[in-house]
């Protein structure tokens, strides 16, 4: 008898091993998982399948115009969003930073990633501003939280942010797409990210000096 109730406890684990990995696989963060990946192996068919690029980017300049107060601190060329430039330029900038992205997952550099960028009126690398908020010292620390409403999900992605002694979290929302796949569509707390960036690195450097 004992034996009989340890084989069904072991089958009632496996099976719910089984369906937590299926679960996963087919969830939101394993859409993540899948994006990293193909920009290890660099393949940007695989990255385009699970983040849907042009619509990262759009939400991206969107947000980084609204927090023009910051962007002077942040990365050069800000100024000109102080003047509304930002949101007047929005289909050049769209496009030269979904270039960057494009670029970056093919290459692994960042600096191909910037020079294949088309040129524009505003020296702004969305990809340099990004690496202020995960630099290339920071860690993967893993996935905070994540709520799966139906077709629409968030991913809260904490990583280390060494130079402020403090961590991160990236919020990305992710679609549920026609067959089923999930694809992300915007980091949804990207204002918040860049003051937060801005207000840190204000405080580093009063305390340095």
């Amino acid at each position: 008898m004992k034996r009989l109730l340890l084989l069904v406890v072991l089958l009632a684990l496996v099976g719910g091993g089984y369906y937590y990995y299926n679960s996963l696989k087919q969830g939101p963060e394993y859409a993540l998982l899948q994006a990293a990946a193909a920009t290890q192996t660099h393949d940007l068919a695989a990255f385009e399948r699970y983040v849907d690029v042009d619509a990262l980017t759009g939400h991206l300049v969107d947000d980084v115009a609204s927090q023009s107060g910051v962007l002077t601190a942040l990365v050069p060329g800000g100024g000109l969003a102080l003047r509304g430039g930002l949101r007047l330029l929005k289909p050049q900038l769209a496009k030269a930073a979904h270039k960057e992205v494009q670029r970056y997952v093919e290459t692994g550099s960042l600096e191909a990633a910037q020079a294949a960028a088309p040129k524009r009126l505003v020296n702004l690398s969305f990809l340099g501003l990004a690496g202020r908020v995960v630099s290339p010292d920071s860690k993967f620390k893993g996935v905070k939280y994540a709520t799966d409403k139906g077709n629409e999900a968030l991913v809260g992605l904490e990583f280390t942010q060494p130079r402020y002694d403090t961590t991160m979290v990236v919020e990305v929302k992710l679609l549920k797409q026609a067959d089923g796949h999930w694809q992300a569509k915007q980091i949804t707390n990207a204002g918040e990210l860049a003051q937060g960036v801005a207000r840190l690195e204000k405080n580093h450097l009063l305390n340095s000096h």
